[in-house]
């Protein structure tokens, strides 16, 4: 074992550290990978610390929504743990906030509130993921990981369609010299489009990768019809050429075409 391995990880979690390492992971980008938990239940907020710290991340813990907001203030976390149900300001108002002045950092909301009407809420909010209590820690380690894996390490930071171009590190998109200005589900959805050009994408694929509901139900194809729609506005509007097709009965799909007369 190298010495610098060595001193820098706990012994519990040395076999995580080498794990990772040979899945491809440095272990300087291992010590990066800072979550925020946010949990106003002590009990829960620590076992979440101390299974996810056994797990190789490095946790932050708060208790109210404001401490957490305060937190992002002055510190950069790469996912927020978030509870929805806090004192004083709850999960989703804390989302809204987040997003509102321009955050990208992704949120997994955890609740015990399973209706439809409430993941859509909460999606709509801002969240990237949704993790109903009470839950397996073997899930909640899973989707943590897949959130972090969405814009992997080795894929081009740029992406370019005609004069689309999407910056997936910076988040901003253009086309041409213009800037499109996206909220974050508004740029998932159009990157998500974008490793898919001229492929046709459903509306089960989009609620599974984008809204990471693994059953997709009719509010939630609503919910991504409207998105669709406002992306199309910002994206097409006004262009000789559109790039965000419909194809009827089926999906969406990214292609360049001259608009009809």
């Amino acid at each position: 074992m190298e010495p610098t391995l060595r001193r820098f990880c706990p012994r519990q979690t040395m076999t995580t550290v080498l794990n990772r390492i040979i899945q491809g992971r440095s272990f300087r980008e291992l010590l990066q990978m800072r979550l925020l938990i946010v949990e106003d239940d002590e009990k829960t907020a620590s076992a979440l610390a101390s299974g996810l710290q056994g797990e190789g991340y490095a946790v932050t813990l708060e208790h109210t929504g404001e401490e957490a907001l305060s937190k992002l203030n002055v510190e950069s976390f790469d996912l927020v743990v978030l509870d929805w149900m806090l004192p004083g300001r709850d999960g989703i108002e804390v989302v809204k906030a987040l997003r509102a002045r321009g955050s990208t950092t992704p949120v997994l909301l955890l609740t015990a509130r399973d209706a439809i009407p409430d993941r859509v809420l909460g999606f709509e909010a801002g969240a990237d993921d949704y993790l109903i209590k009470p839950f397996a820690f073997a899930e909640l380690i899973a989707r943590i990981r897949s959130l972090l894996r969405r814009v992997p390490a080795a894929e081009p930071l740029l992406r370019r369609l005609g004069d689309l171009t999407l910056n997936l590190e910076t988040r901003n998109a253009w086309r041409g010299e213009q800037r499109i200005d996206l909220t974050s589900r508004e740029f998932d959805l159009l990157a998500y489009l974008l490793r898919q050009p001229g492929q046709v994408v459903t509306r089960e694929m989009l609620a599974k990768d984008v809204w990471r509901e693994v059953k997709r139900v009719t509010p939630l194809d609503n919910v991504i019809d409207v998105h669709i729609a406002h992306l199309r506005r910002k994206v097409d509007s006004g262009r000789d050429t559109t790039l965000i097709q419909t194809v009827r009965g089926v999906g969406f799909v990214l292609r360049e075409e001259r608009r009809s007369d």
